[in-house]
């Protein structure tokens, strides 16, 4: 089933996010916690996402 992304929350993408890093995708997680972070007022609260959820280093 398809949402629209509009009517998603910050749960909603914290909860994509934990399921990413669970599955071995932290460039995945990594997005979807920023989008989460970009979508909370509290900037203590987005900054806490963000710590969670840090961007991957890339291996090449």
């Amino acid at each position: 089933m398809l949402r629209d992304p509009a009517d998603l929350s910050v749960s909603d993408y914290l909860d994509g996010a934990r399921a990413m890093h669970a599955a071995g995708r932290p460039y995945l997680a990594y997005l979807l916690a920023e989008e989460a972070a970009q979508r909370t007022a509290d900037p203590a609260t987005a900054a806490g996402i963000r710590a969670q959820f840090p961007a991957p280093t890339r291996k090449d």
